[in-house]
Parts: C-alpha cells; structure tokens; sequence
C-alpha cells in the first residue's frame, strides 16, 4: 500500500461463527458475572384506578414540600440544558448542612464540598464507590439479607460478593458485626454496614460500631449506609458524621430518596475524604444527577425544618403501628426505619397475595419475609386489619 511501507499488516479473519442467533436474542455473550446477576425486584406498583394502597416500596406518603414543588416547576424550564456535571451548588449545600449538624451536636467535623459525591439515588453512589475501589481479585463483604442491591453492585463492580448471615441470637433482624469484622481477610476491600438495616429494621448501636471498626483494617473501606437515618430515634445508635470524622476509611451514603420524599427524582450523595471523593466522582456517570434533582434537594435542604416535622409524624405513626402490632401477638425486630418487618419464612409469599387481594401492597422476600412501608394513616389502618387476620 502506497504511502504506508512495510508498517502495514495483513489482516485475516479469524473463524468465523455460522451458529444462528435464537430468535430475539444477539447472539453476543453476555459477562459472566452480568449473566449472573440477580435481578433487583422493586416493590409492587399499584394499577391506575385502584383503590389499592401501595406499601412496597419504603417511599416517603407525603408529597414534596410547596417550596420544593415551585424549584421543580422552575428548574423544568432548563431542561434543555445540561445539569451542573458536579452538582457544585447542591454539594455546597450539603456540606453546609452536615457542617451545621456536626457543629450543633458536638462533632470536630467541617465538611468541605470536596468531601461531598451526588449520583442518582445512593444505589448509584455505591455502585460508583466500588467501581472506584474495587480489582478482580477483590471481595466485599455484606450483612445479609440486607439492602437487595449489594450484590448486584459487588458483582458488576467485577469483586466478590461475601454475605455475612444476620445475628442468629437477640434481637432479630440485627447485623452481626462480630461476624463481619471475623469475615474480613487479606482480599477484602470494602465492608458495608446498612444502619438500619434494610429490610429488617435495627440499627447498629454506638458500643458494637466501636468494636468493629476497631478490628478492621485501616486500609478496608467501610460504608455506612444510612439511606434511613432520618427516622433513628434508638439513643444507642451513634451519629454517621461523628463516626466519619474518627475513621479516614469510612464513607457515609445518605439519600434524598426517603425522608425528603424525591424517591422520583433520584439523587443520593456519598461523605468522603477528597482523594477517595475524587476518584468517585471521576468514576460517575457525567451529568447524572438532572438539574430537576439538584435544586429540588437544595430546596429540600433549606426547608428541612419543616420537612423534619413530616419524618417526626412517620416515626409516631411507626410507633402506633408497632404498638397496636404487638398486642396483636406480633414478634418484631426494632423498626428504626420508615418500615416494619415480618420474618414469615415459608409464608411469606402466601401471605403477600392476601394483603394484595386486601388491597394492600407489601414487599415479600420469598422464604424469608415481608417488609411494610410506613405510609399514610388509611393504609396502615388496612394493613393492621390485614395482619390482625393472618393471627387467626
């Protein structure tokens, strides 16, 4: 060829496949560790018209807050533009108000917006931490069952998934952190901590943290995953911001999703020292988070005195459910979340099809149990009717 030399290689076609595609599909392998994957099941939508409550899915009952609602209406004007890629205003804010917080309760702490990540929900900031730390080689280790998408971010991140069963004795529903810290080895790169632990409910008291992170190496990430921290009233129960400015090696995932009722708009952020931030950030998906989430969040931000008297009607509404559960007969695990779990083993689902034919709908976890949102006062009325009848 002209112009090019003896640079040029010859190319030859490798063999070329003749098997045909079965119908529909690509015929392009998929990576093992996709193919693999479980699927994540999202709680049960209810179907327009009906008059069924919907009690899957652990979202906020109450609408945004007016002035939330007036940023949206004002942001979707701009939606032909492109987000800020950083989100620099809303992490700016977030930093303020986790400075705010830390200043007020104590804590030696002033978050800079470099410490703060914003993605799609804090299931996307997770997924972004272990993308950003994880090798191969590398395992993950999770108390289980806990938070459904771990394993699904451990095993794209291309790390192993460790589960570490829940404590077998005292209190049900609890993560053993004994047994996590007892799981970590020299491939061990990340152990999460879900607090509360979602979908059984307790969270982790101050005394079992200390212990833990005592015994886990300095150079193992730790994510505290506090997507329900709002609705903690358990005074054992230690505060994220305070346990993230004792120990470099932990980071704090936090949600807009629950307490601030955007679950629709997704946007989650993660706390972080700025070099394992930065790498986060280069990681993330550019302009993820919309222009919609971003000011809704800040909006939310700054009326969060009057949104924080919202989550302090869901905990008292918690407590009715709890209390009127119990004289019921009911055995439950702590709820320091937005919901309350059941551990109905072999019944789980078959309960599940009745309280949808009650017209409720709850999350079962096939051969485990079923967790059941904290929602408006109606549904939980016809829930506590529901469960009444499954003590017959």
């Amino acid at each position: 060829m002209r112009g090019f030399g003896s640079s040029v290689r010859e190319w030859h076609p490798g063999p070329v496949s003749t098997d045909t595609p079965a119908p529909g599909t690509s015929g392009v392998p998929l990576r093992t560790a996709v193919a693999a994957l479980p699927p994540y099941v999202p709680g049960a939508r209810t179907e327009p018209g009906s008059r069924t409550f919907k009690l899957s899915s652990n979202e906020n009952p109450y609408p945004p807050l007016p002035s939330v609602l007036d940023a949206i209406r004002e942001a979707a004007g701009d939606t032909h533009r492109y987000p800020d890629m950083y989100a620099t205003e809303l992490t700016e804010t977030v930093a303020a108000s986790l400075t705010d917080h830390a200043t007020s309760h104590g804590i030696p702490l002033t978050v800079t917006p470099d410490q703060v990540v914003v993605g799609t929900g804090s299931v996307a900031v997770l997924a972004h931490v272990l993308q950003t730390v994880c090798e191969p080689a590398d395992e993950v280790v999770v108390p289980w069952r806990s938070f459904e998408a771990y394993p699904i971010a451990v095993a794209v991140s291309g790390a192993t998934f460790v589960p570490v069963p829940l404590a077998s004795s005292g209190s049900a529903g609890r993560l053993d952190l004994p047994a996590l810290a007892a799981a970590v080895s020299d491939r061990t790169r990340v152990v999460a901590v879900c607090t509360p632990n979602n979908p059984t409910g307790p969270a982790v008291h101050r005394d079992e943290l200390d212990a833990f992170l005592a015994a886990v190496p300095s150079d193992v990430l730790v994510l505290l995953d506090e997507a329900y921290v709002e609705f903690v009233r358990d005074p054992e129960v230690p505060d994220g911001l305070a346990v993230y400015a004792a120990h470099p090696n932990v980071v704090v995932l936090r949600t807009f999703s629950k307490a601030y009722g955007l679950a629709g708009l997704r946007v989650g952020y993660a706390v972080a020292r700025p070099d394992l931030a930065a790498g986060v950030r280069s990681v993330s998906t550019p302009f993820g988070v919309s222009d919609l989430a971003q000011r809704a969040a800040i909006a939310s931000l700054h009326a969060q005195d009057e949104l924080l008297e919202r989550v302090e009607a869901l905990v008292v509404e918690r407590a009715r459910m709890l209390g009127e559960l119990r004289d019921q007969g009911w055995e439950l695990p702590d709820a320091q979340g937005n919901f309350v779990w059941f551990g109905l083993g072999e019944e789980t689902l078959r309960r599940g099809a009745e309280a949808r034919e009650a017209g409720v709908l709850v999350r079962p976890f096939a051969g485990e149990g079923i967790r059941v949102t904290v929602g408006e006062r109606d549904a939980n009325d016809a829930f506590l009717r529901v469960a009444a009848s499954w003590r017959r």
